[in-house]
């Protein structure tokens, strides 16, 4: 089902008109369905119950406290990598038992509030961080439960930047060196590593990735077991990807063929984490256009909304469809060329380059769709731009579930040294 989508030419979310929430709230502002994001969860659920797939949520994606409730409301466990993920998946309502912690860059006070909350496991990612954690766990009078991150060196093939299982990659350890982790582990009182962890890169629209990491995941799994080593978890990450208007998705049900086959005859537990493919559909950011310029060759559509509040096509090229929130009824050949831009004071700050729009004017809203993960979540007070409101629809109903921040508020931690004199130029 739909729930971002155009009705008596009015985009809604769920049974909410954008334009009354612009209204309430001014743009630019992010807005996610709650009803697309668990009606996603359960399409996991569906796909993988034959499997027992316990099904983390990778927060990364989208860390708004609001999200993550529901998800965990849900089902859903978390993916975390840092200490303040983790303490937003508490305060969300996910149970330190349903939460991993992932990262390449774990520090020890990180790691021993970690321990102390009592989540369910640590996936370590280089021998210094296993003996970190195990020195942790030891002075802690705890045994950590623990998973080792692997690089199968399969190429996700998808943007160099957010693939992460090739061999030289800083992210795991080379699949080949697994045994001498183990090993290593076997010696350490402090920690108990039964689990095999990867994951191999983030919007990946073909399975064939999966297939190859996973055959590799077995195989080290049946080697390390005839090493004499127990392994009775393997969390298989996450990286689906999503449309954003021009991909086709993969098919949940052959992903979780292809798990059936690579893995499910291992007798381990097994757990997947996706992030983007549950929020990343439903939500939008949605911006109101301040000018239109029109250069010798190109129209820019100038918005309020910039590379501070999504930063994801400067930093990868990403693509993101775009629409008018009202629906112009005109066709197709009369739509134009333009590229989207923001106030940001950077050649870089663009939400779309090359898109075909209607003549918008100023005032018009537009629509960034596929805006639910790495949007809100990899904001940032560029220019001095304060971080725009998040508002959460269910059904009818609509809140804010992130205040628009005052230039006043960012501000607020900062201070000037005892040797100024405050508001007066040195």
């Amino acid at each position: 089902m739909t729930f971002i989508s155009h009705r008596d030419d009015l985009l809604h979310v769920e049974d909410v008109p954008v334009p009354t929430i612009a209204e309430d709230v001014g743009t630019p502002f992010y807005c996610y369905s709650s009803a697309s994001m668990v009606e996603r969860y359960q399409a996991y659920e569906a796909a993988l119950a034959r499997l027992k797939v316990d099904i983390y949520y990778a927060v990364k994606a989208n860390s708004n406290l609001a999200v993550i409730h529901t998800l965990a409301k849900a089902g859903a466990g978390a993916e975390v990598v840092s200490i303040g993920e983790i303490r937003r998946a508490i305060t969300a309502g996910v149970p330190a038992s349903r939460i991993v912690f992932a990262g390449v860059g774990k520090t020890r006070e990180e790691l021993t509030d970690a321990l102390r909350i009592g989540i369910f496991q640590v996936n370590i990612e280089s021998e210094a961080e296993l003996e970190a954690l195990d020195s942790v766990a030891v002075s802690l009078g705890l045994v950590a439960k623990a998973g080792l991150r692997i690089n199968p060196d399969v190429d996700a093939r998808t943007h160099a930047k957010i693939t992460t299982g090739r061999k030289e990659n800083k992210f795991g350890i080379d699949i080949e060196n697994a045994p001498k982790m183990f090993a290593l582990a076997d010696t350490l009182p402090g920690v108990s590593l039964t689990s095999l962890s990867m994951h191999i890169g983030s919007q990946l629209t073909n399975l064939n990735p999966f297939r190859h990491a996973y055959v590799r995941m077995r195989e080290m799994t049946l080697e390390l077991r005839r090493l004499g080593h127990a392994v009775d978890h393997l969390d298989l990450g996450g990286g689906i990807g999503i449309s954003y208007g021009i991909h086709t998705p993969p098919d949940l049900e052959s992903y979780a063929r292809i798990v059936c086959e690579c893995v499910s005859d291992l007798d381990c537990r097994l757990s997947v984490e996706p992030g983007r493919s549950l929020v990343g559909d439903a939500g939008i950011l949605v911006t109101r256009v301040i000018y239109v310029k029109r250069g010798a060759e190109k129209r820019f559509v100038i918005a309020d909304a910039a590379m501070n509040d999504l930063l994801r096509p400067a930093l990868y090229e990403a693509t993101h469809e775009i629409m008018t929130v009202a629906r112009t009824g005109k066709p197709e050949e009369t739509l134009k060329r333009c590229d989207l831009v923001g106030p940001i004071c950077e050649s870089g700050d663009y939400i779309a380059k090359n898109c075909k729009l209607p003549d918008v004017t100023e005032g018009d809203l537009l629509v960034i769709m596929g805006a639910g993960a790495y949007g809100a979540a990899m904001s940032s007070t560029y220019n001095s731009r304060p971080l725009i409101p998040e508002v959460l629809v269910r059904g009818g109903d609509f809140s804010i579930v992130r205040q628009r921040q005052s230039v006043e508020e960012a501000m607020r931690l900062e201070a000037f040294s005892p040797w100024q004199i405050a508001g007066e130029p040195q």
